[in-house]
């Protein structure tokens, strides 16, 4: 197991020996509760080829996680008692995060969904005081303290009183006291919150999680820098946007978010200073399947969700990042001298602090003006880079000077702008595609 550790300037997750981590997550919340050894091994291995490298998942799940057993006949916990774990039901829990291990998967691991300390909504019951939620966390700590993990406390609530304030701050230290401080610890918020709205200035929090909801053409941009404008700095992401195949806003008068909704969410959420992102799923969250209710208007059995496009599509941003230096990646909003827009014309930009490259999503490819000057050298690379395929076309070149204007290629939905400082001889490729 390598060790993950926020870097160095406090923007990104890296290895410990400062190889950068590109955290790109799928959201499996009923992974360990819903699905067997044989069919876990499915959505691993489907998620692996896809580049995926976190799976999020939840020990005491949503539905009924306290009482209805996982497809081994087993409960979590005896008695609902958080200090009576058991064993049975963690050795399956251990078998998929061993399955995930072995294909470079890291399990972005929720001890609990959040219905178990703060009853809003949803199932419950309240099962954690400050007193057993630190045992808890230990117990869970020490059992995969050699696994390649990053806790996610919260689980979909609110923090709401000074008692559940005081049950999360428990579990986190019985985590570190159980794993000896070698995982990273996050907060996954309600929609609309961040986990800095109540954890900043924490030291037990390494970087921020928020949750831009289910709404197409949310502005998870803006809350994004919100976060990455926050002191002492601290790695952010959006962890819950909206997901694929999901109602927009809950309505089907709305229509079902599609893979442009999904790639609009991602970069934008990148290029504003995200040192990575969560996709989800409707119907994989959840692991529809024959027999369970639909939640929310999912309509797709889980292993058809498999292959919607957007899974297959957010793969293509990690590997545009990744060509680039990555640890010395700013947003910035300068680069645009035109009008940036809103809703599904928002443009977003981000570039290398040394001005060597950057990159300009353009959610509805209408024309862009870019002010060079940000940039670095004498002449520019131009190229287009298809998010929906990996595939980039090289637009020739442009002198640096001043404000020049970009038309992207009319025949696709959205593109990114891709400026190289031609000195710097960027590869012309992005995982083999040509460039």
């Amino acid at each position: 197991m390598q060790q993950l550790r926020v870097s160095d300037n406090r923007r990104f997750l890296t290895y410990a020996d400062g190889t950068p981590f590109f955290y790109l997550a799928d959201t499996a919340w009923e992974l360990f509760h819903r699905l067997d050894r044989d069919e876990a091994g499915v959505y691993l291995q489907d998620r692996a080829a896809k580049g995926f490298t976190v799976i999020q998942a939840v020990v005491l799940a949503e539905f009924e996680g306290l009482t209805v057993p996982n497809p081994y006949g087993e409960l979590p916990l005896c008695d609902a008692d958080p200090l009576r774990p058991n064993d049975a039901y963690f050795e399956h829990v251990d078998a998929v995060v061993d399955m995930a291990e072995a294909l470079g998967l890291t399990i972005g691991m929720l001890p609990t969904w959040g219905d178990k300390w703060n009853l809003k909504w949803g199932a419950g019951p309240e099962i954690f005081t400050p007193d057993n939620a630190r045992g808890y966390g230990r117990y869970v700590g020490r059992r995969y303290a050699e696994k390649p993990i990053i806790w996610i406390l919260g689980g979909d609530r609110p923090v709401e009183s000074d008692l559940q304030r005081a049950i999360i701050r428990e579990m986190a230290d019985g985590l570190r006291e159980g794993d000896g401080g070698v995982h990273l610890r996050s907060f996954h918020p309600s929609g609309g919150y961040s986990s800095a709205d109540w954890w900043h200035d924490e030291e037990w929090l390494d970087f921020n999680m928020l949750q831009s909801g289910h709404t197409r053409n949310q502005d998870n941009y803006n809350r994004v820098a919100a976060d990455y404008a926050r002191e002492p700095a601290k790695p952010c992401m959006d962890a819950e946007p909206a997901y694929e195949d999901h109602p927009s806003a809950f309505d089907l008068n709305n229509g079902y978010l599609d893979d442009y909704d999904v790639r609009k969410g991602l970069y934008w959420a990148l290029f504003a200073g995200a040192c990575g992102h969560t996709y989800g799923c409707h119907d994989i969250w959840q692991m529809l399947g024959a027999g369970r209710e639909p939640v929310t208007f999912a309509r797709t059995p889980w292993r058809k969700a498999l292959d919607l496009p957007g899974a297959g599509q957010v793969q293509h941003a990690r590997a545009l990042l990744e060509a680039r230096p990555f640890l010395s990646r700013i947003p910035d909003q300068s680069l645009i001298a035109s009008d940036p827009g809103s809703g599904t014309h928002h443009v977003r930009a981000t570039r290398a602090s040394d001005g060597s490259y950057a990159f300009i999503y353009l959610p509805s490819c209408r024309p862009v003006t870019i002010d060079l000057e940000q940039l670095s050298g004498e002449r520019l690379v131009v190229t287009w880079y298809d998010p929906r395929s990996g595939v980039a076309r090289r637009a020739g070149g442009v002198a640096r000077a001043g404000q020049q204007e970009f038309v992207p290629p009319p025949v696709w939905p959205d593109c990114v702008l891709v400026l190289d400082d031609a000195s710097y001889g960027y590869p012309l490729s992005v995982s083999g595609r040509s460039m």
